[in-house]
């Protein structure tokens, strides 16, 4: 029974991987269609944008003709259009004529420490009030709360972020306004440690904040939900009339039958973070991949666009592949399925 277990898991898996390929390489395609069907030379027209400036590099566009195949068949480009993608040759920016991968690791570490801590405390919080809200259905607290979720899942993050910023920067002037650390860390910057860690969560608390109130809303509603399925199950009340302490029933009745939806739904999360991650950053002069998204689409600075779209893709199917195997080990109809 093990051994047909464990296969029904490794054909599961090989199925999600084959999957998950095909959706990245559709993705890639989807990407490529979308580059190559906008109007212009997109060297062409880098090169104008430059003379505007009086700077005109002929290695770099030469370089660039070489990295998008401007002379080549449309096949011949597909192909190394995909070898650049899956080796994460991107080229260069057109402003700063750096590297894109370079300026990717530096902004992605960013986004990624931002996105991480409003991930962790929507998901710590969000899950706590949620399974609280079910036991509690029905009372006021109950109600009170789903109310304050579902308007506060109605604003967009920009005004969340706006609003914060007047309350909490310009008025009680607890928070910096923006960007990612003091600005005479430029001229002097500190060597201690500590002292550098609390003033990048100093700069961060706004922004967090704001991608917590965007994000918590809708995770907590959403707990709440799977919890109350949950709860009218004939087990959870077999338990409680055994006369098992609330937290007993909650922790071992509830929550684990409950938190297959929610594992799945995680990754469902990650992209709205992603999604607010790059209002925020433009709202709060945050230097990630949002902040840098929006810069780029105010350039038409394609090649950034070109890398970040499918890298995004790329995070949010990798993600998904993960919720997939996790499922497929906690949930062992999956794997026989």
């Amino acid at each position: 029974m093990k051994n047909g277990s464990e296969m029904g898991l490794k054909a599961y898996i090989a199925r999600r991987t084959l999957y998950n390929i095909i959706v990245i390489w559709a993705i890639m395609t989807i990407n490529f269609i979308i580059f190559v069907m906008m109007p212009g030379d997109p060297v062409a027209r880098y090169i104008r944008q430059q003379a505007e400036f009086g700077r005109v590099d002929p290695k770099l566009i030469e370089e660039l003709r070489k990295l998008y195949g401007i002379d080549m068949p449309l096949h011949e480009r597909y192909f190394l259009y995909l070898k650049n993608m899956l080796t994460f040759n991107f080229g260069r920016t057109r402003y700063t004529e750096g590297y894109i991968v370079d300026e990717m690791s530096r902004r992605l570490l960013n986004t990624i420490i931002f996105i991480g801590l409003a991930e962790f405390l929507t998901i710590t919080i969000g899950t706590v009030i949620g399974l609280y809200l079910a036991l509690k259905r029905g009372t006021k607290t109950d109600t009170a709360i789903v109310i304050t979720s579902l308007t506060l899942s109605a604003l967009p993050s920009f005004w969340i972020g706006l609003l914060f910023i007047t309350v909490f920067a310009h008025t009680l002037n607890w928070f910096p306004t923006g960007g990612i650390y003091p600005t005479e860390w430029l001229t002097n910057p500190p060597t201690d440690p500590i002292t550098i860690i609390l003033g990048r969560l100093h700069h961060l608390f706004l922004p967090v904040f704001t991608l917590f109130v965007f994000s918590v809303d809708n995770w907590t509603l959403f707990v709440r939900a799977c919890a109350l399925e949950t709860i009218t199950e004939d087990f959870v009340v077999t338990a409680r009339a055994k006369g098992l302490k609330e937290r007993t029933v909650l922790l071992k009745h509830v929550l684990k039958p409950a938190s297959l939806p929610i594992v799945t739904s995680l990754t469902l999360t990650v992209a709205l973070l992603w999604t607010g991650a790059i209002i925020t950053e433009t709202v709060f002069n945050y230097p990630g991949m949002g902040r840098w998204i929006y810069e780029a689409i105010s350039r038409q600075d394609i090649p950034i666009l070109y890398a970040v779209f499918y890298l995004i893709s790329l995070c949010t199917v990798l993600a998904n592949f993960a919720a997939d195997l996790i499922y497929g080990i906690i949930d062992p109809r999956i794997k026989v399925g």
